[in-house]
């Protein structure tokens, strides 16, 4: 996988007219070398799952495709949160807007700078993704099974993004919204489209789709579920993002939801004092933290965490997949929603 990626970065850099372009590969690679894979990981196993098998340079350049898809997607991301940190690192518009005081741009445009900066740069990402699937040495036949789930899996992300805009900020305690945005911004973008297009490539039969889909919804909502929680309460050292960022923006998740729905007076006029503040500190984080404990709202999570983990794992024990690959799943379910906190 990442040697498709340097590969093809190493293309692009040759063939660059001159050095911005070399500066804005720089920090593409930069900012995938601290990928988990997960996406291409799984676009991967639906290849193995629906009978893939022999050479693999196809699938695993179409894998990579999907690797710079999500780091369009999470420069954009970063810019819309206004986030400082990604996989413990400067996100993409602070450490550009850095880049550009440091070669004498002046310091008064430098946050202008890195925002405008992360755009084209996530753009460039989102249109080589297209570039390496186009490329990818596919047949005729696998592109026209691929493309259209690519397509479906773009809007799909684009959709959840929006609606999780809409909502950030607005403590309601819509917890069927907030759900709704895991189902199209995560379980479908980060489990189930990965396995579709993985075994698309490899011409899988309904009930492979269909079994993608049965394991892949549940696991997917319990992996946002659990970085959910981990954006409030995990550790920044092992996650690599702050745990304040969430709170501060007020985001509208299930777990906020739960909490709004079940506080009592005062501590719902504690949640609207501080959810959202832009200034939110450590102090305030605290005090927010009590009250999803009080309310049972994060253990509810942990719960829902639990119950759609089994569920995955169960339509695991059903599915038409080769024993290693089931495996492979199995263990990826555990691992991604494991408890760090």
């Amino acid at each position: 996988m990442d040697g498709a990626l340097t590969g093809f970065l190493d293309v692009k850099e040759r063939a660059a007219p001159g050095t911005e372009l070399f500066y804005l590969t720089t920090r593409l690679r930069q900012l995938l070398a601290g990928g988990k894979r997960v996406r291409s990981l799984l676009c991967l196993y639906g290849w193995q799952a629906a009978g893939g098998t022999g050479d693999m340079t196809a699938a695993v350049r179409a894998a990579a495709s999907l690797e710079l898809f999500q780091q369009f997607a999470l420069i954009h991301d970063d810019v819309m949160d206004d986030s400082d940190i990604r996989r413990g690192q400067p996100s993409a518009h602070r450490a550009l807007a850095t880049a550009y005081t440091d070669g004498g741009g002046p310091p008064g445009r430098a946050q202008a700078y890195g925002r405008s900066a992360a755009v084209l740069l996530g753009d460039l990402a989102l249109v080589w993704s297209d570039e390496l699937l186009r490329t990818a040495d596919l047949s005729p036949m696998q592109l026209a099974q691929v493309l259209p789930l690519v397509a479906e899996m773009r809007s799909e992300v684009m959709y959840g993004q929006l609606l999780d805009l809409q909502t950030t900020g607005r403590l309601g305690g819509d917890v069927d919204t907030a759900l709704h945005v895991i189902r199209y911004k995560t379980a479908k973008y980060t489990v189930e489209r990965p396995l579709h297009i993985g075994a698309a490539l490899a011409g899988a039969e309904p009930a492979v789709l269909d079994a993608c889909t049965a394991f892949g919804i549940p696991l997917g909502e319990a992996f946002q579920l659990r970085d959910d929680l981990l954006g409030v309460f995990g550790d920044p050292a092992k996650t690599g993002k702050s745990i304040l960022d969430d709170l501060r923006e007020g985001k509208a998740t299930v777990l906020m939801g739960l909490a709004i729905q079940r506080a009592s007076t005062a501590e719902l006029k504690t949640l609207r004092d501080l959810v959202g503040r832009s200034d939110l500190n450590e102090a305030h984080a605290a005090a927010v933290r009590t009250i999803l404990n009080s309310t049972g709202a994060r253990q509810t999570v942990e719960d829902m965490i639990t119950t759609r983990r089994a569920a995955a794992l169960t339509a695991l024990d059903k599915a038409p997949f080769p024993e290693s690959v089931t495996a492979s799943l199995r263990q990826l379910a555990q691992d991604a929603t494991a408890r760090h906190t």
